[in-house]
């Protein structure tokens, strides 16, 4: 084996216990090397990097042992074997879920806020993950730590991991990475929902590491890198190698010029059929929109009120942490709003107070479709006029993977996660309608937990948009979404716009998502007074 390879994998297929994912897979990592690995959602290879971390195995073909003579032969070896991390959404999904699992708020009879980041970062120093387990010596300093204060993290590391924002816990998980001594480190889609200025801090930190990956240099100080995309979007100039997946098997292996100049005229392709496809979308959405209605008639019968939702004085927050001040917001129907600000602003804090996820709401002066909250309506009530994407829904969902693809659609028209009652036949018919527009045909009987994180996603935003809910909350709705599921989303969203029954809340960080729909904008400014600004 060569001295400059480290990693090669040839001929080799990943699989677990239970099925294969990958086959014939070929690819070397030598040093002087920064790779992206890239690909549509499904494509092969999320199952690709779960191989390069251990969580798969990487098995040679045909029998043969891992240091096989012939070419033909399967090989597999790793310079990183059990020293790999990953930060990914999909990991930061299954740490929410950890916390939730360990909640112990109703045995206490008051909230837990289970691990802080302190807490869960110096698991990897000395600490231990059992609840109450004192910290190690270095927690009392980990401010100091130039790993934390390249991550960003100094101000939120005795805040709660479910307190903390979905940027600031991927920052958390990259700190923790870091001091982990794991010696490759895979980011995938690492910037997707982080404002600008914690792209700023992974863009610097990546760019860091690479520099030194891309001169052979040996220093321990940082691990090597791969970084995993969804699109060819924000790629850190210090890449130059592509790997891309489709199909479930390599479709590019190679320089990134090479990969930029295919991928130009590839553009061009698309842009000339996804304007027909495109067409057609649109034209199936408004047709399966027209036979949905039948299915809401009971909250579309009714007359809507002058104001969709009302915050006067609105004050949230916890111990001595104060995350909206004063907040007085009107949101009237047909009237489209942007919500941004940084991450940790209070933006999902906030949609969690009208989807009824924060209880807070009901000492606060909060009105929902013309009723104030905490006067008897139930959280029924109020959940049949709301479609909802979110990463605590996601979470959810995740948990009762086992539903299958149409039971997932059909659940939006009861508001239940999972399916508990029996579909009716126009359902069960919709949900399938609803599943070929999305790209999903055939796959009607797959299981939710069987898919990659961004084909999880493209369902939700399905599912919530199926009933033509009066309000469509959307908390960063195409993370985790390749560019033609993305394009096919943003589509989505704004023919259901158009329709004027169904008034969208957008939260998004990236520019190039925000819809022409959306005239008005909540802007959330922590520190300042006021804290939010609002311009319509």
């Amino acid at each position: 084996m060569s001295e400059k390879t480290l990693v090669k994998i040839q001929n080799c297929s990943i699989k677990d216990l239970y099925r294969t994912y990958l086959t014939k897979i070929d690819w070397q990592m030598n040093v002087g090397e920064a790779w992206l690995v890239i690909g549509p959602n499904g494509g092969g290879k999320a199952e690709f990097l779960k191989g390069l971390s251990g969580f798969y195995d990487i098995v040679p073909n045909e029998g043969s042992g891992r240091d096989g003579d012939s070419d033909s032969e399967g090989k597999y070896f790793s310079d990183f074997e059990k020293s790999v991390a990953i930060v990914s959404l999909e990991v930061a999904a299954r740490l929410i879920e950890e916390e939730r699992e360990r909640d112990e708020s109703e045995i206490l009879n008051k909230e837990d806020i289970g691990r802080t980041g302190r807490q869960y970062i110096c698991e990897v120093l000395g600490g231990s993950s059992k609840k109450n387990a004192p910290l190690p010596p270095i927690a009392a300093r980990l401010e100091t730590l130039p790993e934390v204060k390249l991550c960003g993290v100094e101000k939120i590391l005795d805040r709660g991991l479910k307190h903390m924002s979905t940027g600031e816990i991927r920052r958390t998980l990259l700190c923790r990475s870091l001091l982990s001594g794991s010696r490759l480190l895979i980011l995938s889609d690492p910037f997707a929902g982080l404002d600008a200025e914690s792209r700023r801090i992974l863009l610097e930190f990546f760019d860091t590491i690479a520099k030194r990956q891309l001169s052979g240099s040996d220093e321990k100080t940082f691990p090597r890198i791969i970084l995993c995309m969804e699109r060819f979007h924000e790629i850190p100039e210090s890449i130059n190698r592509v790997l891309e997946f489709s199909d479930r098997k390599i479709s590019f292996c190679g320089d990134r010029n090479e990969y930029e100049k295919i991928l130009s005229e590839k553009n061009r392709e698309d842009e000339a059929r996804r304007k027909i496809e495109r067409e057609t979308f649109l034209a199936n959405l408004r047709k399966i929109h027209e036979e949905s209605g039948v299915i809401n008639d009971e909250i579309n019968a009714q007359p809507l009120p002058d104001s969709l939702i009302k915050f006067e004085d609105v004050n949230v927050g916890w111990d001595e942490h104060k995350v909206l001040v004063d907040l007085n917001w009107n949101v009237l129907p047909g009237e489209h709003w942007l919500i941004r600000g940084p991450n940790g602003s209070g933006k999902t804090t906030m949609l969690e107070l009208i989807t009824g996820d924060n209880m807070q709401v009901f000492r606060e002066k909060i009105t929902l479709f013309g009723k104030r909250r905490g006067t008897g309506e139930t959280i029924w009530d109020i959940k049949k006029q709301l479609g909802i994407v979110s990463y605590r829904l996601h979470v959810e969902y995740r948990m009762v993977g086992q539903t299958d693809l149409t039971e997932v659609i059909v659940s939006g028209f009861h508001d239940s996660i999972g399916l508990y009652e029996t579909a009716t036949d126009m359902e069960n018919a919709l949900a399938r309608q609803w599943l070929s527009l999305g790209g999903f045909k055939g796959r009607e009987h797959e299981l939710f937990g069987s898919l990659s994180y961004g084909e999880q996603r493209a369902i939700l935003i399905l599912r919530a948009a199926v009933k033509q809910p009066r309000v469509l909350i959307l908390d960063e709705p195409c993370h985790g979404l390749d560019e033609n599921y993305r394009s096919k989303i943003l589509d989505l969203l704004e023919t259901v716009a158009e329709t004027g029954t169904t008034t969208l809340l957008h939260v998004t960080h990236d520019p190039s998502e925000v819809l022409p729909c959306e005239k008005h904008v909540l802007e959330l400014c922590p520190g300042q007074n006021p804290m939010y600004k609002i311009f319509a």
